[in-house]
């Protein structure tokens, strides 16, 4: 992704969108430490993906649900915090529908499906390599003071 060089006054919303993805991304040094990728973000949506690593797998040899949850929660941070506000999760809940195999890339996607004044609600789905559904995750935002990227007051 490249970072547009306008103010975010100037910006598109998707343009808007992406730049703030980008300075998240950078300050982000856990999510690029499990080796996440933006994929596409734009106003109000997220795509993500992680690759399984050996060192991501419980004591069944599978991926850890934490790592899954993870993926899902930053894919989440990024879709909520595309306005260019600072934005938290209030909340969230994720169900585990199939195990994750070492070695597969997940893909997580995250959808607004409700912004009203300073709350959202986001679902976020979870595929493995093959397109199924391993995870689904709902997450409740709440909009805090500040912005991702400085704007001139």
């Amino acid at each position: 992704m490249s970072t547009q060089t306008s103010t975010p006054a100037a910006m598109s919303p998707d343009e808007l969108a992406r730049a703030t993805a980008q300075a998240m991304y950078d300050a982000d040094a856990c999510s690029r430490a499990l080796g996440m990728t933006l994929l596409e973000v734009r106003a109000g949506y997220a795509r993500l993906s992680m690759a399984v690593r050996p060192e991501f797998l419980n004591g069944h040899q599978i991926c850890h649900g934490g790592l899954i949850f993870t993926l899902a929660d930053s894919t989440f941070a990024f879709a909520c915090n595309s306005y260019n506000v600072n934005t938290v999760a209030a909340g969230c809940s994720i169900e585990f529908l199939r195990p994750v195999q070492p070695d597969d890339v997940l893909t997580a996607e995250a959808v607004e499906q409700v912004l009203s004044g300073r709350n959202g609600i986001y679902d976020i789905r979870v595929t493995n390599g093959a397109g199924e559904t391993v995870a689904l995750f709902r997450g409740k935002s709440a909009q805090i003071r500040g912005s991702v990227i400085p704007v001139a007051e």
